[in-house]
C-alpha cells in the first residue's frame, strides 16, 4: 500500500535536512489555503487531494536552483501552477481534439505520447524544468485519473510508462525510497553536490561510490 504523501514528505525532509542542508532550506513553507482556493477558481475544478496535502506541506521551492524531483523538475507553488496552466491551456486546440474524438486517447495510451492533449484544461502542471517541461497531474474522470504525465512543446504530452509516475503519492515515496537507499530512480541516481544541494544524476552510482560528490 502507497503511504499517503504526508509520510513520504516527512521521509524526504528528514533525508534533505541531514544530507542537503541547502535544498532542505529551499523548501517553502505551506501555501496558504486561500491560494489553493484561488487555483481553483482558475482552473475551474477542485485539484486532486495529494496535491492539495502537498502544497500544504510546501508550497513550492523557494528559488530556480534546486530540482527535488527525478528529470530535473521543480515543484510549483500554487500560484505559479495557476500562472503556468493560463499559460499551457492557451496551446489546447478543443476543435481539433473533438474531431479526433478518443482516436486521441487511444494514441495516448498505446503510442505514450500526444500532441493533441497538450494544453488540455484538466492536465494541471504541477513542476516544471528549466528548459520550460512540466509535470502535469491528470484531473480527467478517466483511466488516468492521478497519474502524472511529462509536457513538452515538441511531443506534447508523454505518457511515461515507469510505475513511479502511477499517482503523485506514488512518486514522492519512490523519491524518498531512492534518497534513503541511493538507488537509481528511472535512471536518475541522488547526489549532493559541492554546495549541499540535492542533484539528480542519469548514470547509475556504482555500489562502491560514495554520495556525496567530491
Amino acid at each position: 500500500m502507497t503511504a499517503p504523501i504526508s509520510e513520504s514528505w516527512t521521509r524526504i525532509e528528514n533525508w534533505l535536512a541531514e544530507h542537503a542542508p541547502a535544498t532542505y532550506a529551499a523548501l517553502a513553507p505551506p501555501a496558504d489555503p486561500a491560494d489553493i482556493a484561488a487555483v481553483e477558481r482558475v482552473i475551474g475544478r477542485p485539484l486532486l487531494k495529494p496535491l492539495v496535502m502537498s502544497l500544504l506541506r510546501h508550497d513550492g521551492l523557494l528559488n530556480q536552483r534546486d530540482a527535488l524531483l527525478p528529470g530535473f523538475y521543480k515543484p510549483m507553488s500554487a500560484h505559479e501552477i495557476a500562472t503556468a496552466w493560463q499559460l499551457l491551456t492557451r496551446f489546447y486546440d478543443k476543435r481539433e481534439a473533438d474531431e479526433i474524438g478518443e482516436e486521441a486517447d487511444y494514441d495516448f495510451m498505446k503510442r505514450g505520447f500526444s500532441s493533441v492533449l497538450y494544453g488540455h484544461p484538466q492536465l494541471i502542471p504541477i513542476a516544471r524544468d528549466l528548459g520550460g517541461g512540466h509535470l502535469v497531474l491528470d484531473h480527467r474522470p478517466e483511466i488516468d485519473r492521478g497519474r502524472v504525465h511529462e509536457a513538452e512543446a515538441v511531443e506534447g504530452i508523454k505518457r511515461v510508462s515507469h510505475e513511479l509516475w502511477t499517482t503523485l503519492p506514488v512518486l514522492m515515496e519512490a523519491i524518498a525510497t531512492s534518497l534513503e537507499t541511493s538507488q537509481s530512480l528511472n535512471g536518475y541516481t541522488p547526489v549532493v553536490d559541492q554546495e549541499q544541494r540535492l542533484c539528480w544524476d542519469i548514470a547509475p552510482l556504482r555500489s562502491d561510490q560514495p554520495l556525496h560528490r567530491s
